[in-house]
């Protein structure tokens, strides 16, 4: 099996007609596999898909210095990036064919401070889905000591261009 690799400009990123063709979880299990590029931000944030199936995603991470805010811990960003992408992937799952989405909100809790090198595991789970919305929840858990270090929830609109 490929390894999951990020896209490294506009091109290697997959075109509408191409997303369009799958479904939201061949589409997500596609990058979690090293089919389909993964996006960017991966990189800069030091995340991968680490496990999909119909409506759950994890996602793995490892925050470091470059996540660092001007005190010194992880920044409230990197918190949010990872579970916006676990939550918004998990809801990608449940889509048909000819569907996209987008976050619409996001909410996020921190309830402990990160460690940077602090291998964690964010886990997106959708509780609702409907026509034009859905709604999923998500964790992020240490792997070595099994702490929660933060949970949130979002609202995505589900769109057929």
């Amino acid at each position: 099996m490929p390894e999951q690799f990020a896209a490294q400009s506009p091109n290697d990123l997959p075109d509408l007609p191409t997303v369009l063709s799958m479904t939201g979880l061949e589409f997500i299990a596609g990058i979690r596999d090293g089919t389909i590029a993964g996006p960017p931000i991966a990189t800069v944030m030091n995340t991968y898909i680490h496990e999909v199936e119909k409506g759950r995603v994890a996602f793995r991470g490892t925050p470091e210095f470059q996540h660092f805010n001007p005190m010194g811990g992880v920044h409230g960003g990197w918190y949010g990036t990872i579970l916006d992408s676990a939550m918004a992937c998990a809801v990608a799952t449940i889509l048909p064919k000819g569907s996209i989405y987008t976050t619409l909100e996001y909410k996020v809790n921190l309830t402990r401070a990160l460690k940077p090198g602090a291998l964690v595991e964010c886990i997106g789970i959708v509780q609702h889905s409907g026509r034009s919305t859905a709604v999923a929840q998500g964790t992020i858990i240490g792997v070595e000591d099994g702490k929660l270090y933060g949970t949130g929830s979002t609202t995505c609109i589900i769109m057929q261009p």
